[in-house]
């Protein structure tokens, strides 16, 4: 199942995905992407830093908007053009990270659209902070 085309969208229309980060998850992301830096994985090391523990790979809350983009909104098909990003606050493990996406430009022409894009923690702390650009998917041709 594909999600919505360029047609059936709207500037405003939202979606949110939400994850509470976990040591596994940290640990899965680290031996994926290879970034074994000890400020994620060695609490030891991490206890010297001003964030006095661990904390979660950025890219890892980041990732958080590629799964609302990817099987929200737009949704399934869509294709990410790009992203920008700043990230604000750290994200450790227990925190529940949440991603927001909200379409802010529509390029019907080029088939783009542009999402301002965010995540926060549980406490609704911005740790990131952003925008999107993808290609919805299109319409299947009968």
């Amino acid at each position: 199942m594909l999600g919505r085309t360029i047609a059936e969208l709207k500037i405003g229309d939202f979606a949110e995905f939400s994850k509470t980060v976990t040591e596994t998850d940290v640990y899965l992301f680290a031996g994926v992407v290879g970034d074994f830096n000890p400020a994620h994985v060695n609490e030891e090391y991490a206890k010297n830093t001003f964030f006095k523990t661990r904390i979660a790979h950025g890219m890892l809350s980041a990732g958080f908007i590629s799964a609302a983009i990817g099987m929200k909104l737009p949704g399934p098909g869509t294709i990410y053009m790009g992203q920008e990003l700043k990230f604000l606050a750290p994200v450790r493990i227990g925190d529940t990270v949440t991603a927001h996406v909200e379409i802010s430009e529509i390029n019907t022409e080029k088939n783009r659209i542009r999402l301002t894009t965010y995540c926060t923690n549980q406490n609704g702390e911005k740790v990131l902070d952003g925008y999107a650009m993808v290609s919805p998917p299109k319409a299947p041709k009968s």
